[in-house]
């Protein structure tokens, strides 16, 4: 019995508690709802103009720089280091946001966030190189669901800490400092995966058996490898711009199936404008009801709206539809549900009404994530699957980095934040009529397949 233990505990309990931890403390920032207004309050004393066009766009700019690299080092470099970082920059995002002054220490700040956000993808890979295959669904499982609880703990945390005991946003983010800490001490103790993904895929040391390496033709004898159509599998032993080769082709093969093309357009176009609603919701918020007029509820807001995301995205795994034939069209549906969401947020002078808005864009974009993660998933490999959500996560950053240039920066229009609403909203109409079009087209399409059957079979 005790030996069986002793396997469990060293074969996947054991890192996935571990990083189970890491990913609570992470999440557990209670100040994070209300950046804006601690950035716009006493102890900074920005304008609201400061924060919108000078700061927040640098955390786009420097996430989009350093995503790529970040994603190569991070399998090269298996996992551990990365996880390092992040809570390294965590540290360092934290101690210029309570110590730094002025327009140029928030900037570095965002920058610091921006190595964070990017580093993530260590987090949500790790777990698979020091796990069996069997287990994936299980820890995946896990590893998501913490971050959810600990982003849900410190948003209702944060909103009684202010509502209730008056505590200052600066004690907020000391709070935030101090959990971001914990979990850069937990990190030293993950164990260091042996493998990964796509340049270790063989465990560090690990010699195949004789009887199973293949016999070398002459051609293979002095070096000259013919290329393949095969995946990551042949990046075991090989060199770094080899392995580059071989993710090319993969991402080729990844993109051959339209269904596969149009939810991988769908995911970047709406993350894009999901993370600028984001990242920008809490100006709108100050602007629609400053926090030195009234008390202050994103704390709330942000659990509730999370919370109902996570039930609509729970939900889908017990509807049961054909989302080949339908799914475009969900798609269509609810990007214009979020349109509208925007529009509403845009135009009331209403703070509860603003919220209500929140809720539903929030919720909605969570749930269509959801089937577009799962249709995704289910016909890739995981290392493709991991490949084409680094590709989708980067073309979506490109694309949120466009706006931002346009819309943000006083560089391009330097919109106020009012305007810059306006502009989501139509985005996300934009994005509604080209999947109403694909799913009209689908439709249309079936009806004349099932038209010229019928009309065969009558000959």
């Amino acid at each position: 019995m005790r030996l069986c233990w002793k396997k469990e505990y060293g074969g996947w309990v054991y890192p996935t508690v571990l990083l189970c931890i890491y990913g609570f403390f992470t999440f557990l920032r209670p100040s994070e709802p209300f950046l804006a207004p601690y950035l716009t309050g006493p102890e900074h004393n920005l304008t609201v103009e400061q924060v919108t066009n000078s700061i927040f766009p640098v955390w786009t700019y420097s996430y989009l720089a350093i995503l790529l690299p970040v994603f190569l080092l991070t399998d090269y470099l298996r996992y551990k280091p990365v996880i390092i970082l992040q809570g390294l920059s965590f540290i360092v995002t934290w101690v210029l946001l309570l110590f730094a002054r002025g327009v140029p220490g928030m900037q570095g700040m965002e920058f610091a966030y921006g190595l964070v956000t990017a580093t993530e993808v260590a987090y949500y890979s790790y777990i698979y190189s020091v796990v069996d295959t069997e287990h994936y669904q299980k820890v995946t499982s896990y590893c998501r669901s913490i971050t959810l609880v600990g982003f849900t703990v410190a948003a209702v945390l944060g909103q009684i800490l202010v509502s209730l005991a008056g505590v200052s946003y600066f004690y907020l983010n000391v709070i935030t400092l101090v959990s971001v800490s914990v979990a850069f001490i937990s990190s030293f103790f993950l164990p260091m995966p042996s493998k990964s993904m796509f340049f270790h895929r063989k465990a560090v040391g690990e010699v195949a058996p004789k009887s199973s390496q293949p016999q070398l033709s002459s051609e293979q004898e002095i070096g000259i490898e013919p290329i393949t159509e095969m995946g990551p599998d042949k990046a075991e032993n090989k060199g770094f711009f080899q392995v580059l080769w071989l993710l090319c082709k993969d991402l080729k093969v990844c993109y051959s199936s339209k269904q596969l093309i149009y939810w991988s357009l769908w995911w970047a176009l709406s993350t894009a404008g999901y993370n600028q609603v984001v990242n920008y919701v809490q100006v709108l918020w100050e602007h629609v009801a400053p926090a030195h007029n009234a008390a202050v509820y994103n704390g709330g807001v942000e659990a509730v709206s999370t919370f109902l995301g996570a039930l609509a995205a729970l939900l889908v795994g017990f509807v049961k539809v054909n989302w080949e034939l339908t799914g475009e069209l969900a798609l269509a549906i609810f990007s214009a549900v979020d349109a509208g969401a925007l529009f509403l947020m845009d135009y009331t002078n209403n703070i509860w009404v603003c919220y209500t808005g929140y809720l539903i864009f929030k919720s909605s974009y969570m749930l269509l994530i959801t089937i577009a993660t799962f249709q995704i998933a289910i016909n890739l490999s995981m290392e493709r699957y991991a490949l084409m959500f680094g590709v989708n996560t980067f073309v979506a950053l490109a694309l949120q980095t466009i706006l931002t240039v346009i819309v943000v920066d006083p560089r391009g229009l330097g919109l106020d934040i009012v305007t810059q609403f306006l502009i989501y909203g139509s985005y996300f109409a934009v994005i509604a009529g080209i999947f109403f079009a694909r799913s009209l087209y689908i439709l249309i399409s079936l009806c004349c397949k099932a038209r010229e059957t019928n009309i065969q079979t009558q000959f």
